[in-house]
Formats: structure tokens, C-alpha cells, sequence
């Protein structure tokens, strides 16, 4: 089946395919098997999303949005392919060990993994409606040997490279399973948040959530894995061996990460036995479950975050001290500079969320516009501790992240005393990306700034690459919503609301904010290796993508951002 280029190509997915060929551009010729399974993955997306949008969704998305599944699918494993580039560069300097470079290909692998399963998965979900006689699908023969094509290079093509890494002690059979594991978990993982959540993301934004889940939290079974069976079975005979060497502060972010995982599965599992048991419904007994649920929550939140999160981290990763401890050993090591920023972060939050909770109560101001302001304090708060505090800063986000995730599940969860209180003050500063099931804007608006920082932690020899989310969403984004709706007038689309005039002062504000941070980064003692044409290209692409995506924008920009700038 043939498609019309004109038809099929909208101003997203141009963006999305200049993205590629920017980072396939860069690739060194070790890396080819990357390149060429990349390739495959990003052609395999788009063709799948070409099929979804041209038929009617079997899933309950993100009213508004497009599907898209092409800009979900490339986001994750680029960015892995970028630092693969990185690490290339500084292998063949000698300033890195190979297993550095191995562990961020198992990861790459990984990553292309879980968005190949999701395509495939879509695939068969599309071909069982076409075979059901469904009027709103229709796929053909060619459909099918297209993806199975696909499918099959791009397997062959990961096998090649599997077979080339060592270090891990797996052989190759026991990595393809991992692999197979991985897209099994992100296909089983992306149904349950499309389904638990209806209404709450496209597909592209539940893929790109999906993929960084299973590989987070696979990384953290494959770490215990590991560990168990060294401990188990004499460390001379296993030569099983996982990871690189981590920080303290990542260490901590993940068992803290963890911890909530299974303090939510413990937690639901409870509250299920409780509601069984507990049969009464008049009014008093009722203030009694609620209070009884309470404390549950709170209790065996307090046990999962004090006892038995530290506990992993301290048997599988080897933790020295117990986290708290730890923590405040590390925030009283520079008690003036640190706890002064943590004053500062806390007076700004606070003025700003009494002063933008008012205005948003009483005034007329465009919700979107007076969530820009977010995006300003952001650069207020997270600018200053980048360039002075960068490691309080990363362990700052992870606390930051927990609170949320806290939040966020008391409000879900209602748990009385502040369910209620919580979903009353968050929804005061929702727009139509939000709904009343799951609000994840300043989910977004966070990671989108820390995720440059936390993995920009290791060998990272592009000294703007920490800011990616600072400039991309606290500047460009800021700048390209407020002079686009006070002064644009010419749009990029028809239907669309972005304006020429919003996206030329995005991209501006962005490259005046380098070009007065490069030279601070100087002073400071970083080597400088930003060109300024690599630079104009990465701001302008993402700039572009900023003013074409239906996607949530707090999402992909930052991480496309920092992609490019590790290039």
C-alpha cells in the first residue's frame, strides 16, 4: 500500500524525522548496528502511526492530541544513543573503562526493546481489527510483510551487536531474553496505564512513560539479580555482572523510588483486605474506615521509606550508612551554602504559590499563561543550585520527585485528612493536558528539568547539556507562549494555535541564555566544547517541535533538547 508523502507528512512528524537524521548524521561507524536498527525503529513508528491516525483508536486518549506514537517511540532510545555517542568519544580518549560503554548499550538495547514491543503490539491490535471486520480499520498484505520485515532486521540486527558485548558475563541467548522481557513488560505495562487512565495521555506519551519505567525499574531487578545470585552461590563461580558504579545520590533516588513502588502495591493489596472486612456503611463507621485507612498509609509509608527501601539499597548496592544518615551527613558537609538554598527554594515556593493561587481563583488570565510563571520560578529555583550546588540539586529533585509521588497518590487514594485538600489546591492550576483522574503537569514540568541534570551525573563533556531542561522549558517554552499570545499573529498551522512570532522568540531568548551561560560555565572552570552551529540546529529543532507537537510538550522537548546537545 502506497502513501501519498504529502498526505501523511504533517509538521510533527517532519520535526520528529529531522531529529533522526540529525542524530544519525553524528553516529560514528562503531555504532552502526545502532544506526541501522534506529533507522528501522524510527520508520517501523512511523508507518505504525500513519496506520493508528488514519483509523479510529481502540484506546481512550488524550482528547485534542494526536496519537503520536513516532516522536514516543524515538524520544527514549535517542537519547541513549546520544550518550552512546558521548561515551564513544571518550572511550576512544581513554577516559572511560568499556564496561561504562557496554552498560549504556545494554540500556540502548533496552530502550528500543520496550518501543519495538509496543509497535508490534499496536501492529496486531490494528491487524485483529481488520480481521474482525471492523469499518474503521483496514490493513492489507503488504501491511503485515512491512512490519514483519521490520521485526525481523531489526532482530537480527540486535543480535549482531548483543554478540560484541562481554562485559556483562551474559551470553548472547540470556540478553535477547532480557530484551524479550523487557518489551513484554513495556506491552503488559502501556495496556494497564491506557486503561487504568483513560483520557490521560496519548499513545505516544504513555509509550515514552512506559519505555523509561521498564527501564529504570528493570535496571534496579537487574542490579538485585545480580547481587542475589553473588551472594547465594560463591562470588568465584558467578561471572554474571551488572552496572557501573553509581553515586551516592543516584543510589538514594532510586531505593527511594523503589520504596514507593512497593509501598503502593503493598498499600492497595491492604486497603483491598480492609474494605472486604470492614462491611458497615453507615456514617460514623465510615469516619472510622477513613480513618483507619489513614493510619495504614502513613504507617506502612513510614516502614517502607525507613526500613525497607534502606535495606535494599544497603544489601544489593552496597550502601555503607542508612540513607537518612547519609542525607544529612551530605547537607551538613556545606551546612551555609546548602541550607541557604534550601531557605531560598522554600520562601520562592512559597510566595509564588500563595500569590499564583489567588490570581488563579480570582482572575481572568489564561491558565496556560499563568502556568508559564511555573516555568520562570523553575529557572529562579533550579539555575543558581546548577551552576554552584549541582549534586545537592540532583538530590534535591529526587526528594522533590517523592513528594510528588506522595501527593499525588493521597489525592488519588483520598486519604483523609488531605485527600481532598491536595485535589482542591492542584486543580487550581490544571488545563486541558490534566484531568480530575490524573494531573501530571508539574510531574512533567520536574522531570523535564532534572532528567538533563541526572543524566548528565557521569562523563558528560557538553557542559550545557545539565541545562537542557532549564533553557528548553523554563526560557524557550516561557518566552514562546507569552509573546505568542500578546503579539502572534501568523500560525503555523491552520488549526493550530503556535505562531511564528511565539517560536522565533523561543528560539531567540534560548540562544541569548547560552550565550550569556557559556561564559559564566568558563569562569567556572568547564571546558568548553559547544560549537555554535551544532547549537543552532539543536535549539531550532526543538524550538520547532515545541511550536508543531500535540504531545505534551514538558515531556519530549527537554529530553530531545539534551539529546542533541550531547551531539
Amino acid at each position: 500500500m502506497a502513501f501519498s508523502p504529502l498526505k501523511v507528512m504533517n509538521g510533527e512528524r517532519a520535526v520528529v524525522l529531522l531529529f533522526v537524521f540529525r542524530v544519525l548524521f553524528s553516529l560514528p561507524l562503531s555504532l552502526l548496528p545502532h544506526a541501522l536498527s534506529f533507522s528501522l525503529l524510527s520508520l517501523f513508528s512511523l508507518f505504525v502511526e500513519i496506520r493508528a491516525d488514519d483509523s479510529v483508536s481502540l484506546f481512550k486518549t488524550r482528547p485534542g492530541a494526536s496519537s503520536g506514537i513516532m516522536l514516543g517511540a524515538v524520544t527514549l532510545p535517542t537519547v541513549m544513543l546520544s550518550k552512546l555517542i558521548q561515551l564513544s568519544r571518550a572511550f576512544s580518549l581513554q577516559q572511560i573503562e568499556l564496561g561504562e560503554l557496554e552498560h549504556m548499550t545494554m540500556q540502548f538495547w533496552a530502550t528500543s526493546a520496550c518501543c519495538c514491543g509496543v509497535l508490534i503490539f499496536l501492529s496486531i491490535v490494528m491487524w485483529c481489527a481488520a480481521n474482525n471486520k471492523n469499518p474503521h480499520f483496514s490493513c492489507s498484505v503488504w501491511d503485515a510483510k512491512f512490519s514483519l520485515s521490520c521485526v525481523i532486521l531489526y532482530s537480527v540486527i540486535c543480535c549482531i551487536s548483543l554478540a560484541t558485548i562481554s562485559h556483562t558475563g551474559f551470553n548472547t541467548a540470556l540478553k535477547l531474553l532480557w530484551l524479550l522481557c523487557h518489551g513484554f513488560a513495556a506491552v503488559k505495562l502501556i495496556q494497564h496505564l491506557l486503561n487504568t487512565f483513560p483520557c490521560c495521555a496519548s499513545v505516544g506519551e504513555a509509550l515514552l512513560v512506559t519505555s523509561g519505567l521498564v527501564l529504570y525499574f528493570g535496571d534496579m531487578l537487574a542490579c538485585t539479580i545480580s547481587k542475589v545470585c553473588r551472594l547465594l552461590i560463591s562470588p568465584e563461580l558467578v561471572s554474571i555482572r551488572y552496572g557501573i558504579k553509581r553515586s551516592e545520590i543516584g543510589i538514594v533516588i532510586q531505593g527511594v523510588l523503589l520504596g514507593l513502588l512497593i509501598f503502593s502495591a503493598v498499600f492497595k493489596f491492604v486497603i483491598r483486605l480492609w474494605e472486604y472486612f470492614w462491611g458497615a456503611d453507615n456514617s460514623e463507621s465510615r469516619k472510622n474506615k477513613e480513618i483507619g485507612r489513614s493510619l495504614i498509609f502513613f504507617t506502612s509509608l513510614g516502614f517502607t521509606m525507613i526500613a525497607v527501601a534502606p535495606s535494599w539499597m544497603m544489601i544489593v548496592l552496597d550502601f555503607d550508612v542508612h540513607p537518612v544518615l547519609w542525607i544529612f551527613q551530605f547537607v551538613f558537609s556545606e551546612p551555609y551554602k546548602r541550607l541557604s538554598l534550601c531557605i531560598y527554594w522554600l520562601g520562592l515556593i512559597y510566595a509564588s504559590v500563595l500569590r499564583f493561587y489567588k490570581i488563579s481563583k480570582n482572575s481572568k488570565i489564561e491558565r496556560i499563561l499563568l502556568r508559564k510563571y511555573y516555568h520562570l520560578l523553575a529557572v529562579s529555583m533550579f539555575l543558581p543550585a546548577l551552576i554552584y550546588q549541582p549534586k545537592f540539586l540532583d538530590l534535591a529533585f529526587g526528594a522533590a520527585l517523592a513528594v510528588f509521588l506522595v501527593l499525588e497518590i493521597i489525592r488519588v487514594w483520598r486519604i483523609w485528612p488531605l485527600g481532598q485538600l491536595v485535589h482542591q489546591f492542584m486543580s487550581a492550576f490544571t488545563d486541558h493536558r490534566d484531568s480530575d483522574l490524573l494531573i501530571v503537569s508539574h510531574f512533567s514540568l520536574l522531570l523535564g528539568c532534572a532528567l538533563p541534570i541526572w543524566m548528565s551525573s557521569g562523563f558528560n563533556d557538553r557542559p550545557l547539556t545539565p541545562f537542557a531542561g532549564v533553557l528548553s522549558l523554563g526560557i524557550g517554552d516561557t518566552m514562546a507562549s507569552m509573546v505568542g499570545h500578546k503579539y502572534g499573529v501568523l500560525r503555523w498551522s491552520k488549526t493550530g494555535k503556535k505562531t511564528i512570532e511565539g517560536t522565533a522568540a523561543g528560539i531567540t531568548s534560548v540562544l541569548a541564555a547560552c550565550s550569556v551561560l557559556l561564559p559564566l560555565l568558563a569562569s567556572k572552570g568547564y571546558v568548553l566544547t559547544q560549537h555554535w552551529f551544532p547549537l543552532l540546529i539543536a535549539v531550532t529543532t526543538s524550538g520547532l517541535l515545541e511550536a508543531y507537537t500535540a504531545q505534551l510538550d514538558n515531556a519530549f522537548i527537554p529530553l530531545v533538547f539534551y539529546s542533541l546537545l550531547c551531539l
